[in-house]
């Protein structure tokens, strides 16, 4: 949901999955971009739009999903809205690998784009900064992702929350 690179897509596809790729900040940046950027998160033609150009998927559609760090940049009322779709649109038993800034003292954080190098290794290149929506902490995570079965976090020495969900 940030866009692909070289890497990933090799990585990926050399395990004999299709891959599907969108840049999610591009679509909140078009969609909510013009003014106050989290004001407009609360306009109700404007997020119909952005859900049907980024999450306008059939149930089940994935397998898994590579969220990235962009769920921090979405105020409260649509983030509950898009973690519902994802919930529906990865078929159960898959995972979704998000991350979360933990350093909350930051008023703008760093956007990442995210290259899976090997399966030990994901390269992290700064794409510019935001300020975030919202911090999460553990508990907030657990309760953001309540509808899965399962949520795993792991602190980086990035200072990012890796959180691995099970639908």
């Amino acid at each position: 949901m940030a866009g692909a690179s070289q890497s990933t897509v090799s990585f990926v596809t050399g395990f004999g999955h299709r891959l599907y790729s969108d840049d999610f900040l591009h679509h909140l940046d078009a969609c909510f971009g013009d003014g106050d950027f989290y004001e407009n998160q609360t306009h109700p033609n404007k997020v119909e739009r952005f859900l049907e150009g980024a999450l306008a998927f059939e149930e089940g559609a994935f397998d898994g999903a590579l969220v990235w760090d962009t769920l921090q940049f979405l105020t409260p009322q649509l983030l509950q809205i898009v973690v519902e779709r994802l919930h529906r649109i990865v078929r159960p038993g898959s995972y979704l690998l998000a991350f979360f800034h933990s350093e909350e003292k930051m008023e703008a954080i760093p956007t990442y784009s995210f290259r899976i190098s090997d399966h030990r290794t994901i390269a992290l290149v700064e794409r510019g900064r935001r300020r975030p929506a919202q911090f999460f902490n553990n508990r907030g995570l657990e309760k953001l992702f309540q509808d899965f079965q399962s949520v795993k976090f792991f602190l980086t020495r990035d200072h990012l929350r890796e959180v691995i969900v099970r639908r």
